[in-house]
């Protein structure tokens, strides 16, 4: 897989932690040429340092500005004169039942599952469409295909990004650009953490409990990101062997 990999500069947000920092240190071994992002600074910089990518690697970036989406992949290109892959990574999943009417959860996760998409498509498709080549790869869940009770609006904003990413698919293709939407069910990452309700966090952390790495993720990126430039890995759906949901 390294040989599609190699030398291919990426962005990855919400990189500090779970997915996305399973993502980088996968990739990181494969040689592509990394720039991260995350709100917890302190933490990219010391996973920057593990993969000797230097601190230029390391940006300060909260997903719900889009200026500083902005200064993210800008800073990339600035660094290497290009950016060939960007993995909208970050997400939030407070769940909770719609009558507790948990309205900042809910104004959260719009903002970061969302509109953080956009953002980042939004600041990187110009370089991509002067280049004529790039990827995007959304991250969506096994929860943007199918509604549990409680996880409506995380539901909801999941598959939005997957109604985003066909559409981003069908606008690019006079581009070269490639998109990609993986949806994972349960892999052990920090997700469950931004519940807010007690007996709902309580109840997810015991299903999480069948987890899988968040490797396996890592490992549909580097699938995706390794197929030949005419092949288009369009949709990658995976859970754990003994999830039912």
């Amino acid at each position: 897989m390294a040989q599609g990999i190699k030398d291919k500069v990426v962005v990855i947000t919400g990189a500090s932690s779970g997915l996305g920092e399973a993502a980088a240190r996968r990739l990181a071994q494969d040689g592509a040429k990394l720039v991260l992002g995350a709100r917890r600074l302190d933490r990219l910089q010391i996973l920057a340092e593990e993969l000797s990518l230097g601190q230029d690697a390391a940006v300060r970036t909260d997903v719900t500005q889009v200026d500083q989406i902005k200064r993210l992949v800008d800073h990339a290109v600035e660094c290497h004169g290009r950016i060939d892959v960007l993995l909208n990574n970050a997400g939030l999943m407070p769940h909770s039942p719609l009558e507790r009417g948990k309205v900042e959860d809910w104004d959260r996760m719009i903002d970061v599952n969302i509109k953080g998409v956009l953002y980042g498509i939004g600041a990187a498709l110009p370089y991509m469409k002067e280049q004529r080549s790039g990827h995007i790869i959304n991250v969506s869940s096994v929860a943007g295909h199918k509604v549990r009770a409680g996880g409506a609006v995380y539901s909801a904003t999941k598959h939005a990004v997957r109604i985003i990413s066909e559409g981003l698919r069908q606008e690019v293709k006079p581009y070269n650009i490639r998109t990609t939407i993986i949806s994972p069910g349960m892999v052990a990452t920090e997700l469950p953490d931004s519940i807010t309700e007690s007996d709902i966090a309580e109840a997810m952390r015991k299903a999480y409990e069948r987890a899988i790495p968040a490797e396996s993720f890592a490992s549909m990126v580097a699938f995706a990101m390794s197929q030949p430039d005419d092949v288009d890995v369009n949709e990658i759906l995976f859970r754990p062997t003994s999830q039912e949901y």
